[in-house]
């Protein structure tokens, strides 16, 4: 066991501590320039030119009022906050502004993510044409995105300032972290928590896998949302070694040991990193147009029907060996350059209290669907993924079956595809439950939204850290929408999913059925826009933009003709792509039940051979 204590002021480690710790990591941040940008701010507040300050952290807040006092009159700052819009989002903000003698305008509770002060913002003050000015002591690019998305300016207070490169006394740490050495790190202060998170950034899936201690007095002034599952202590001294050995194991027996991680990515790493498909998610030149299909594991394939023909849809979702064996079979007979788990959207409903069932002819059936606002409550969202464990499984179990040049592809259904799911309790025409509800309840909508994202958001980062290298966002029924619906009701929560999960791994978003909706679909800055056939691909990647790469887009209904007209039509779509880097071939949909699997064969082969030419 190796643990390792970030810190920003003295200490003297408890002796049973002490033999323990192997890593003593004092941290500075160098604030000359931060006090220089913080004092702007405080004159823009005198003069009239903020509209309204917005506090995150104790912490944060108390930074910015003391560097201010350095150069303002304390009671004329005073008046100053007092005469603009004060937003705080954490609880003990509160009892220091009254210390201070001020009310804030906008008072957010302890839980809260930034879906839930956007929405009270929404309800409670005005923000478009307004200067807002943040204070920046945590990660705050979600809840900028959707106050300038609202039309607001938004100017951020650094409250702390930290060199991008590391230490003499950080990098050995940093590297031991990142080898699966440390098992815990003790933050002792603000400003090691700050500097956590900022290291963190670069290495988010690494730097989650040691349990975080948390002194109480740093939980409580706006970092409890920081971390996966922190031990919040009230000092050092409190930590009894047997209850620091139970927290480990607890945390052990929960992850993936990131030793076994560490020797997977060693010995495959070099082969899929490089291949076509992660060069073309990249944008890379390749020297083949990489090839995979949705649903190349179905029913259109023999060796599928014969595992089905022995069990439930559901009940093979919920076998990861069949799961690997189903793909990697058929990842071998089409000699496609990436696999995909096979999963379904839908398994991810039933542990947030969806009562779900495949039936044969209909599909899946929501037995207990949404259908009033007060049905939207009994929606449990998930702060865990150990009831889809079997998930994680399939991932781990097909990323070892898979030859190691082949990178595995996790995915979840986008927010709106399972809503609607949920709302209308199974397959739709009209989506009239959903949008009734979208239309005529925003409140409900942004509730079962918010939760929606939550739960898949930890649901695609545990596949990552399960071995996807790449994930995707299924918005197979998002088509339904018309352009500003889809920015109000959909946009906003896509975009959280994907700055969440974006740093981990690269994130594929593939909406289908409106092609007017591909300017949106670039704005969530996926790696990779999917693309349906309803679009040539040229037009589609101009609309997007070159900066992204594009996955698509033959109709699936080509692959019931023959091989003449499949090549043909595969090279009109290489042909549109022009060979710039980043184009992943792909259906714009799914294997049709019906296909001759050898026309599929000769889709890739097609692809493979033409895109050499």
């Amino acid at each position: 066991m190796s643990l390792a204590i970030l810190i920003d002021m003295p200490v003297e480690l408890p002796v049973e501590l002490e033999r323990q710790v192997e890593f003593v990591v004092p941290v500075e941040d160098s604030r000359a320039r931060t006090d220089v940008e913080t004092r702007n701010i405080g004159n823009q507040l005198l003069t009239g030119s903020i509209d309204a300050m917005l506090f995150v952290t104790c912490w944060g807040f108390d930074r910015f009022f003391n560097t201010c006092l350095r150069s303002i009159e304390r009671q004329r700052l005073l008046d100053s906050l007092a005469d603009v819009t004060t937003i705080i989002c954490c609880d003990s903000l509160a009892e220091r502004f009254s210390e201070l003698g001020l009310t804030p305008s906008v008072e957010f509770s302890e839980p809260n993510n930034w879906r839930d002060v956007l929405v009270g913002l929404d309800c409670s003050c005005q923000i478009a044409n307004q200067t807002i000015a943040i204070e920046a002591a945590a990660d705050v690019h979600t809840l900028t995105a959707g106050l300038e998305a609202r039309g607001a300016v938004v100017q951020k207070i650094k409250t702390a300032n930290f060199e991008l490169s590391l230490s003499s006394v950080e990098q050995p740490f940093v590297d031991a972290v990142l080898g699966g050495e440390v098992t815990a790190i003790f933050v002792l202060g603000h400003v090691a928590a700050l500097r956590l998170e900022q290291i963190k950034t670069r290495h988010p899936v690494e730097f989650d896998r040691p349990l975080i201690i948390l002194l109480k007095e740093v939980f409580e002034d706006g970092f409890r949302q920081k971390y996966d599952r922190p031990w919040v202590v009230d000092s050092l001294d409190s930590i009894q070694g047997s209850e620091l050995n139970q927290k480990l194991s607890q945390r052990q027996n929960s992850r993936i040991q990131w030793s076994d991680m560490a020797n997977q990515e060693e010995q495959s790493q070099a082969l899929w990193h490089d291949g076509p498909f992660m060069k073309a998610v990249r944008r890379e030149p390749t020297d083949v147009t990489p090839i995979w299909m949705m649903r190349q594991a179905g029913r259109y394939m023999q060796e599928y029907r014969e595992v089905r023909a022995k069990t439930s849809f559901l009940e093979l979702c919920k076998n990861p060996p069949l799961c690997s064996e189903v793909m990697c079979t058929a990842v071998d007979r089409l000699g496609v350059d990436a696999a995909i788990i096979f999963s379904d959207l839908l398994p991810i409903l039933e542990p947030m209290g969806l009562d779900l069932e495949f039936v044969a002819g209909d599909g899946p059936v929501i037995r207990n669907p949404i259908r009033q606002t007060a049905d939207v409550d009994r929606v449990q969202r998930l702060d865990s993924i150990e009831s889809l464990d079997f998930v994680m499984e399939t991932v781990r179990q097909t990323r070892m079956d898979l030859p190691g040049h082949i990178p595995l592809i996790g995915f979840a259904g986008a927010p709106f595809t399972l809503a609607s799911y949920m709302i209308e309790g199974g397959s739709s025409r009209n989506y009239a439950h959903a949008k009734s509800l979208m239309f005529g309840d925003f409140g409900a909508w942004d509730k079962l939204m918010s939760d929606l994202v939550h739960s898949i958001t930890i649901y695609l980062q545990a596949q990552v850290e399960a071995g996807a290298q790449v994930v995707q966002l299924f918005d197979s029924w998002a088509g339904c929408l018309n352009v500003s619906d889809y920015r109000k009701f959909v946009l906003p929560y896509v975009q959280e999913i994907i700055a969440a999960v974006a740093p981990r791994a690269p994130v594929i978003n593939f909406a289908t059925g409106n092609p007017a909706l591909l300017p949106l679909l670039a704005e969530t800055r996926a790696a990779v826009i999917g693309v349906d056939w309803r679009v040539e691909l040229g037009t589609a990647w101009e609309t997007v933009g070159y900066d992204r790469a594009v996955q698509g887009n033959l109709d699936p209904t080509v692959l019931l003709t023959e091989p003449d007209e499949i090549r043909r039509q595969a090279a009109a779509i290489l042909s549109q792509a022009a060979g710039r880097p980043g184009h992943i071939f792909n259906l714009g949909h799914g294997i049709l039940p019906q296909t001759n699997v050898e026309h599929a064969i000769a889709l890739v082969d097609a692809v493979h051979e033409l895109s050499q030419l």
